[in-house]
C-alpha cells in the first residue's frame, strides 16, 4: 500500500472521529441527533451590537427564533406572515402592537407567554430604567409557517420600512400629503438594522411640516396619542388604557409538583390568546437526580428549549413497517440553549443530572387541553389494560405484570439517583462503539477496496499486456507492410534512376558530340589564330628589331603552347573513350586554353607597354642628354663671355728684400 493510501484512510477516520467525538464538554462527546440542535448549529438572522436574533427551522411546519435584545434596544416595527406565540426567558420590555385597528401595549416579565396573530405589526423595547441591575430581554417565539400560501413563502415576517418603501413616490406622496423631498429624504436614508439602540428622550428641533408626516407615518402602524413619546422611541405606557396581560408560567400554580421537580402547561383554557392557535406552551424543572417518567404525546409534537441545567433524552422510535427489526431509541444529552423534539406517539424520558437541576420550555404543535400518557407511576395507562391480556401482551405470566405496575407509588416525576450518568455512560459507550464499528467497516472498505484495487491493477496489467502484444502484431504488420513499400518504393526509384541515366547517357553523348564539333571548330580557328600570330610575329620582328629576344621568347612559348595544344588534342582523343572523364578534362582544357590565350594577351599587352615604356624612356634620355648637352653649351657660352668680360691682369711690382 503506497503512503499516499495510508494518509488518505488516515484522513478519513480522523474526519469520522471527530464527527461522533466533536465538541466536548465536560469529557462528554457530542452526540448528532435529527432530533437535536445545539445551541451553536442555530442559523443567524440578525446580528447587531445591540442584539441578536437566531432561528431553527423545524420541518416544513414550524420555525422558531431567539430574539435577544440589550438593555434599551429597539426591535423595530414588523408585519407577521404567520401566528407567533412567544415565551419571555429574561428581562422585561414593553411590547406595543395593533389589533383590530387599536394599539395595545403589553409589559413583558420574566415567564411570560403570548400570542400574536398574523397580520400583526409590532415592535418591542427593552427596558433600561425599570430594572436596578439591567438584564438583557431574551424571547423564545415559534412561527406556525405551515399556512404559508405564498411560493417562495415570504418568512416569519417582513420590516415595515420595507413594506413602505415597496410603493412608488407618487402614491407616498398622495397618501402621506407631504413633499417629494421629506420622501426623498426617507428613501435615500440609510437603511437600519432590525435591532438598534432606542432613541434619546430629547430629539432635535424639526420643521412643523416635519412633525406632522412623522406623525402621520407612526399612526398609520401604531395609534397612539402621545406621538411625541412613540418619535422619541421611549416605551410608554398609556395608564388609562386597557392593557392586554399574559400568562406567567412562574405566577401560575404548577400543573404538578413534588420533590421531583413541576411542571405547567399552558392551553387555550389557561389563556384565551391561544383560542385558534395551533401552539401551546409547557414548562418542565426537574430537581437533582430526577427523570420525567416515560411517556408519550398522543396530540401534538414537542419542541423543548433548555433555559438551565444538562440532562438526558431518551426517545424510542417505533419499528418500520419495510423492516422486521426495530429502529434503534435516540439517547442524547442536552444542555442550555439546545432545542431537541420529540415526534408525537414517540415514547420519551428527560432525565437530570445529580449535580444540577435541568429545566426546559417548550411548544406543543396543538393549544388544545393535551393528556401525555405515561407507562409508570399512579397514572400508568398500563394499569387500564386488563392484567391478562397484558401478561398475554408481554409472554409473561399474570404475577409478573402485576408486580411490575405495583411497585411503582409515585408519578408523573419520579426519582432516579445516577439514571442521567448511566444514560450518559451508555450514550459514551455506544459512542465508541458505533467508532469501532466505522473503523472496522473502514476497515473492511479499505481491505475491499485495496483487493478491488488489486483485481483492477491485475486486470489492467493483463489489458495492458494484451494490449501491448497487439500493438506488436500491428507494428509488426505495419513494419512489413511499411518494407514491402520501400522495397516497392525503391524498386521504383531504380527503374526511374535507370531511365534518367539512359536519358542522361543520351544527352552526354549529344553533348560530346557537340562538344567534338566545337572542338573542330576551335582547332580550326587556333591554326587560323596560329598563321595570324606567325605573320604578326614576322611583321614585328622586320619592324622590330630591337624586340629580338622577345620574339625569340614569344616564339618559344608559342612551341610550348604548340606542344601543349598537340598534349592536349592527345589526351582529348584518350578522353574521347572516357566519356564522363573526357568531358570534365575538355572543359578543363577550354578553360585553360582561354586562360592561356587570356595571359598571351596579357603577356603581348604587358610587353607592348614595356616597349613603349623603354621607348619613352629612351626618348626621355635622349631628351635629357640634349638637355644636359644644351645646358653644358650654355655654361660654357657663359664662361667665355664671363672670361672675356674680365680685365687683363696688371703687372706686379718687384718686391724688395
Amino acid at each position: 500500500m503506497s503512503k499516499f493510501t495510508i494518509l488518505l484512510l488516515c484522513l478519513v477516520t480522523l474526519f469520522l472521529c471527530k464527527k461522533s467525538f466533536s465538541d466536548q464538554n465536560d469529557g462528554v462527546p457530542r452526540f448528532q441527533s435529527p432530533l437535536l440542535v445545539k445551541r451553536d448549529q442555530r442559523t443567524p438572522v440578525v446580528a447587531t451590537e445591540f442584539g441578536e436574533i437566531s432561528a431553527v427551522q423545524i420541518g416544513d411546519g414550524y420555525h422558531i427564533q431567539f430574539i435577544t435584545l440589550e438593555p434599551n434596544a429597539l426591535l423595530l416595527p414588523i408585519l407577521l406572515h404567520s401566528d407567533m406565540v412567544f415565551f419571555v426567558h429574561t428581562g422585561s420590555g414593553i411590547l406595543n402592537w395593533i389589533d383590530e385597528d387599536k394599539e395595545k401595549t403589553l409589559e413583558l416579565r420574566r415567564g411570560d407567554v403570548f400570542r400574536l396573530r398574523s397580520g400583526t405589526v409590532f415592535y418591542v423595547h427593552s427596558n433600561l430604567e425599570r430594572d436596578e441591575v439591567p438584564e438583557k430581554l431574551r424571547v423564545y417565539a415559534i412561527f406556525d409557517v405551515g399556512k404559508c400560501l405564498n411560493d417562495p413563502c415570504l418568512g416569519a415576517y417582513s420590516s415595515v420600512r420595507d413594506l413602505l418603501l415597496g410603493f412608488d413616490e407618487k402614491t407616498l406622496r398622495s397618501a402621506f400629503a407631504v413633499p417629494e423631498e421629506i420622501l426623498g429624504r426617507i428613501r435615500d436614508a440609510a437603511k437600519p438594522p432590525l435591532i438598534t439602540n432606542a432613541m434619546p428622550r430629547n430629539r432635535t428641533q424639526g420643521s412643523e411640516e416635519e412633525e406632522t408626516w412623522q406623525s402621520r407615518l407612526v399612526k398609520l402602524f401604531v395609534r397612539v396619542e402621545d406621538v411625541t413619546d412613540h418619535l422619541a422611541m421611549k416605551p410608554v405606557v398609556n395608564k388609562k388604557k386597557k392593557k392586554s396581560k399574559a400568562y406567567n408560567v412562574f405566577e401560575a400554580d404548577p400543573d404538578f409538583e413534588n420533590v421531583n421537580g413541576k411542571s405547567i402547561v399552558v392551553d387555550k383554557k389557561d389563556m384565551k390568546a391561544l383560542k385558534g392557535s395551533s401552539v401551546g406552551v409547557y414548562m418542565v424543572n426537574l430537581t437533582k437526580g430526577s427523570i420525567l417518567g416515560p411517556h408519550w404525546n398522543p396530540s401534538a409534537c414537542e419542541i423543548s428549549i433548555v433555559l438551565r441545567g444538562k440532562g438526558m433524552i431518551r426517545v424510542v422510535n417505533h419499528p418500520s413497517p419495510q423492516s422486521n427489526s426495530n429502529s434503534e431509541s435516540e439517547r442524547f444529552m442536552v444542555e442550555e440553549g439546545d432545542v431537541f423534539v420529540v415526534p408525537q406517539f414517540h415514547p420519551m424520558a428527560q432525565m437530570s443530572f445529580e449535580n444540577s437541576s435541568f429545566v426546559f420550555m417548550g411548544f406543543s404543535t396543538s393549544a388544545k387541553p393535551n393528556h401525555p400518557q405515561f407507562l409508570v407511576g399512579e397514572s400508568s395507562v398500563l394499569k387500564v389494560f386488563d392484567r391478562k391480556v397484558l401478561a398475554t401482551s408481554f409472554n409473561v405470566r399474570k404475577q409478573t405484570i402485576k408486580r411490575l405496575l405495583g411497585a411503582q407509588k409515585e408519578g408523573v416525576m419520579l426519582e432516579c439517583v445516577s439514571c442521567a450518568e448511566v444514560e450518559l455512560s451508555r450514550l459514551v459507550k455506544e459512542i465508541e462503539e458505533r467508532k469501532r464499528r466505522e473503523e472496522e467497516e473502514i476497515e473492511r472498505r479499505r481491505k475491499e477496496e485495496e483487493e478491488a484495487r488489486r483485481r483492477e491493477e491485475e486486470r489492467r496489467r493483463e489489458e495492458e499486456a494484451a494490449k501491448r502484444q497487439e500493438e506488436e502484431r500491428r507494428r509488426r504488420e505495419e513494419e512489413e507492410t511499411e518494407r514491402r513499400r520501400k522495397e516497392e518504393e525503391e524498386a521504383r526509384k531504380r527503374e526511374e534512376e535507370r531511365k534518367r541515366e539512359e536519358e542522361e547517357a543520351k544527352k552526354r553523348e549529344e553533348e560530346r558530340r557537340k562538344h567534338e564539333e566545337e572542338e573542330e571548330e576551335a582547332r580550326k580557328r587556333e591554326e587560323e589564330r596560329k598563321r595570324e600570330e606567325r605573320r604578326k610575329h614576322e611583321e614585328e620582328e622586320e619592324e622590330a628589331r630591337k624586340r629580338e629576344e622577345e620574339r625569340k621568347r614569344e616564339e618559344e612559348m608559342a612551341k610550348r603552347q604548340e606542344e601543349e595544344m598537340k598534349r592536349r588534342e592527345k589526351e582529348a582523343e584518350e578522353a574521347r573513350k572516357r566519356e564522363e572523364e573526357r568531358e570534365k578534362e575538355e572543359e578543363m582544357a577550354k578553360r585553360r586554353e582561354e586562360e592561356r590565350q587570356r595571359k598571351e594577351k596579357e603577356e603581348v599587352e604587358r610587353k607592348r607597354r614595356e616597349e613603349q615604356e623603354r621607348k619613352k624612356r629612351e626618348e626621355q634620355r635622349e631628351s635629357e642628354e640634349e638637355a644636359a648637352k644644351r645646358a653644358e653649351e650654355e655654361r660654357r657660352r657663359r664662361e667665355e663671355e664671363e672670361e672675356k668680360r674680365k680685365p687683363p691682369p696688371q703687372p706686379q711690382p718687384p718686391t724688395t728684400e
